[in-house]
């Protein structure tokens, strides 16, 4: 058993490394690429910890990004925050939103909380928009480059920004991996699997789910306030229908209630649709067409179908 949670913690640790050893041989196009790969993944990390390992379906998580990314700007360029303190008050209002919609979704289940929080969601676009004087609307901000330094380092820079983002990326990684191990994470499994017999065993059920939805929005949060900071942009795009939507998808592709899943579906779509469009205008259709074999073929995932069919240790 021993044996086997070290392979695990190694081939993890070995991911982290080797997305560092690419640091220093990528162009800086794909550079900057993956540098927002890590960042959506972690917004992916946090969908898949709801959905993949409580079989919560949800389409609000555009809710919990946006709040983080919103939570950072505003407090960088409207109430004179540093850039971590910023990030640490976004990562506060990600979890009193994600408690509060939490509490009021989970009194649906199945498709009616999937309705709810792309209801709750909306709303939160909604407000975006109506307070844009505040939040400058669909136009967005930009933060300042000189808004943008953290103990001196500039994250404008390419370099200090993909490493940033690496080390937000494997914070989250190693943190989602314990928890999911841990017996809040085998409680939750329990829940996904047989809600009732959980019931029957003495899980507070409500409990345990909206403890899934506080670490699922608070992870949601931390990334839309990294996105932000590290690429200078807030705009109401973020916190809109996709944002809830891609996610999703990502999770799907690379392997839900996998912690791997999350990062390769971000990779693999975000390629899939950078590569299909330098050959034609149509590179939608294409990935459209590519998505559905996968989802034909590969019923688990990319890193689901290792699982199931090579590596079953893997978490």
């Amino acid at each position: 058993m021993r044996a086997g949670e070290n392979r695990v913690w190694l081939l993890h640790i070995a991911v982290v490394l080797v997305i560092l050893a690419l640091h220093f041989v990528l162009p800086p196009y794909h550079h900057g690429i993956l540098a927002r790969v890590m960042v959506l993944a972690i917004l992916a990390m946090g969908y898949n910890f709801a959905f993949g390992y409580t079989g919560l379906l949800s389409l609000g998580h555009a809710l919990f990004f946006g709040a983080g990314m919103y939570a950072m700007g505003l407090g960088i360029t409207g109430l004179g925050l540093s850039p971590g303190i910023a990030v640490l008050f976004a990562i506060v209002c990600s979890v009193l939103v994600s408690a509060i919609i939490g509490s009021l979704a989970l009194r649906t289940a199945g498709v009616s909380l999937m309705i709810v929080t792309l209801m709750f969601a909306q709303a939160g676009w909604y407000l975006i928009l109506y307070f844009g004087e505040i939040t400058r609307g669909d136009e967005g901000f930009v933060i300042p480059q000189a808004q943008r330094l953290v103990a001196g380092i500039d994250l404008a820079d390419s370099n200090n920004r993909y490493l940033i983002a690496l080390i937000l990326f494997a914070i989250v990684l190693f943190t989602t991996l314990k928890l999911v191990r841990s017996s809040f994470g085998k409680a939750l499994v329990a829940i996904r699997e047989n809600e009732e017999r959980a019931k029957m065993l003495g899980y507070n059920v409500f409990a345990y789910k909206l403890g899934a939805i506080i670490v699922s929005g608070t992870i949601s949060g931390l990334a839309g306030a990294a996105y932000g900071l590290l690429f200078g942009y807030v705009g109401a795009t973020f916190a809109s229908v996709q944002y809830s939507i891609l996610p999703l998808l990502w999770v799907l592709l690379g392997g839900a209630s996998t912690i791997l899943g999350p990062f390769v579906g971000t990779l693999f779509m975000t390629y899939l649709i950078d590569i299909s469009s330098e050959f034609t205008e149509a590179y939608l259709l294409v990935a459209g067409v590519i998505l559905v074999l996968l989802t034909l073929f590969a019923r688990q995932g990319i890193v689901g179908e290792v699982k199931k069919r090579f590596a079953p240790w893997l978490p």
